[in-house]
C-alpha cells in the first residue's frame, strides 16, 4: 500500500465509496423536510425527524469506537453500508406501496442513526492508516470536498425528481449507492492488526473509560469537544429544521428555488473545504479555527436579521434581491463551519495514537454532537412557538458569546504552521 501519495488507490476507493454513499444520503435527507410538510407535519415533527436520526447514532458512538478500535474496521464500514441499504430499500417499497407514514420514517430513521454511529468511528479511524501523518489534512479536505460536491448535486436531483416522480425513487436511489459504496470498500487493501480480543461487558466499560480518560488529558481535544457541543445544537437546527421552515411558510419561491439555495450554501463549504487543505500547509490551524469561528458567529448574527418581517417586507419575499441577500449569507456561514470542522479533526487525528483513533472519535463525537437532537427538538418546539426570527435571535446569541469564551481560553503551545 503507497501511503505517501495522497491518491493511492485505498484513499481513492474509500473517497469513492463515500461520494456514492453521500450522494444518495444527501438527495434523501435534503428533500425529508418539505416531504414531512407535505404530509402534514409540524415544526415539532421536522425536528424529532431529526432527532431519532441523530440520537440513535450519538448513543451508539462509545460503544462504536470501542467496536473499531478491536474489529476490522473496513467490515464495519460494509456492514453498516448494506444495512443502511436494506432500509432506504424498505421504505422505498412502503412509498411505492402505499403505505408510507411518518411513524414509519421516524421509526427506520433511528436503524439508520445507529448505522451511520458505526460507520463514522470506523472510517475516521481508518484514513490516519491510509495515508501518512504529512497528509493527514489533504485527506481530511479531500474526504470534505467530495462529500460536498456530492451535496451540491443533490438538491437539484431531489428537488426535480421529488417534484416529477415523488419521494419513492429518492429511496431506491440511496439503497442502491449503499450497495455502490460497500463494494467500493470492499476492494481497499487493510492489513487488519487484531487488538484485544472479548467483548464481556467489563472490558468495554474498561475501553471506554480508557478513551475517555485520554480526551480528559488532552486540554485541547476536551475544550473543542465541549464548544462544538453548544455549536452545534444551535447550528444544525438551522438547515434541518428552521430553513425549511421558513422557504415553506414565510418565503414565496418556487419549489426548485429551494434547491439551488441548497447548491449555493454546499458551494460555500465547498469553498471552505478546498482552502482549508493547502492553507493548513501555510497557516497555523489555530489560526484557520479561530476565523471560522468569528466568521459563523457574524453569519449568524446576520441570518437572523435578515429573518425579521421588517426585512421581509422591505424586500419581498418573493424578491431576488432577498433571495440572494439570504443565499450569501447562508453561503458565509457554511464556508465557515468548514473552517472549523476540518482543522479540528485534523488536530485529533493527530495527536491521538492509532490504538485509541476510533475510540477516542466516537467519544468526540458524542460530545461535540450531543447537542444536535437536542437542539433539533428545542428549535422544533419554539418554531412552534416563537416567530422564526426571534428563535434564531437567541441562537445567534447564544453562539457568539460561545464563540468569545471559546477564542479566549484555547491554547496551542509550541503550534506551528500545519500543526497543531
Amino acid at each position: 500500500m503507497d501511503k505517501e501519495s495522497i491518491w493511492n488507490r485505498n484513499l481513492v476507493l474509500l473517497l469513492t465509496g463515500r461520494m456514492v454513499s453521500d450522494l444518495g444520503s444527501s438527495v434523501q435527507m435534503m428533500i425529508m423536510p418539505l416531504v414531512l410538510i407535505d404530509m402534514g407535519g409540524t415544526a415539532t415533527v421536522i425536528g424529532l425527524f431529526s432527532f431519532f436520526y441523530l440520537a440513535p447514532m450519538l448513543f451508539i458512538y462509545p460503544f462504536a469506537g470501542v467496536i473499531g478500535d478491536r474489529l476490522n474496521r473496513k467490515r464495519i464500514m460494509i456492514t453498516s453500508d448494506l444495512i443502511s441499504a436494506v432500509i432506504a430499500l424498505s421504505l422505498a417499497g412502503l412509498a411505492y406501496g402505499g403505505r408510507l407514514s411518518i411513524p414509519a420514517l421516524l421509526g427506520l430513521q433511528v436503524v439508520l442513526g445507529m448505522m451511520y454511529g458505526f460507520f463514522d468511528p470506523a472510517t475516521k479511524g481508518m484514513i490516519p492508516e491510509l495515508v501518512i501523518r504529512e497528509n493527514l489534512g489533504q485527506a481530511n479536505s479531500l474526504v470534505a470536498t467530495l462529500r460536498i460536491l456530492a451535496g451540491l448535486l443533490a438538491p437539484l436531483i431531489a428537488v426535480t425528481i421529488y417534484i416529477r416522480y415523488g419521494v419513492g425513487i429518492l429511496f431506491l436511489a440511496n439503497g442502491v449507492s449503499f450497495l455502490l459504496s460497500a463494494i467500493s470498500e470492499g476492494f481497499i487493501v487493510y492489513h487488519f492488526k487484531a487488538r484485544e480480543a472479548g467483548f464481556d461487558r467489563s472490558s468495554v466499560f474498561q475501553d471506554l473509560k480508557s478513551g475517555a480518560a485520554y480526551i480528559a488529558g488532552n486540554r485541547q481535544i476536551r475544550t473543542m469537544s465541549l464548544y462544538f457541543l453548544v455549536i452545534f445544537m444551535m447550528i444544525q437546527p438551522i438547515f434541518a429544521v428552521a430553513l425549511p421552515l421558513l422557504f415553506r411558510t414565510k418565503l414565496s419561491y418556487p419549489d426548485g428555488y429551494y434547491g439551488l439555495m441548497q447548491m449555493v450554501l454546499l458551494l460555500g463549504a465547498l469553498l471552505g473545504s478546498l482552502g482549508v487543505g493547502p492553507a493548513s500547509k501555510r497557516i497555523r490551524l489555530s489560526t484557520i479555527l479561530v476565523t471560522g469561528s468569528g466568521t459563523m458567529a457574524f453569519s449568524m448574527l446576520a441570518f437572523s436579521l435578515i429573518a425579521m418581517p421588517a426585512v421581509l417586507s422591505f424586500l419581498g419575499n418573493d424578491s431576488p434581491g432577498y433571495y440572494m441577500l439570504i443565499c450569501a449569507t447562508l453561503f458565509l456561514l457554511y464556508c465557515s463551519i468548514m473552517m472549523i470542522t476540518i482543522p479540528v479533526q485534523t488536530i485529533i487525528q493527530k495527536q491521538t495514537d492509532e490504538a485509541f483513533m476510533s475510540r477516542v472519535f466516537s467519544l468526540v463525537g458524542l460530545i461535540s454532537k450531543g447537542g444536535m437532537p437536542l437542539g433539533a427538538l428545542i428549535y422544533g418546539l419554539t418554531l412552534d412557538l416563537f416567530e422564526i426570527h426571534r428563535v434564531l435571535l437567541g441562537g445567534s446569541l447564544l453562539v457568539l458569546m460561545t464563540v468569545v469564551f471559546f477564542v479566549t481560553s484555547l491554547q496551542f503551545p509550541g503550534e506551528t504552521k500545519g500543526s497543531a
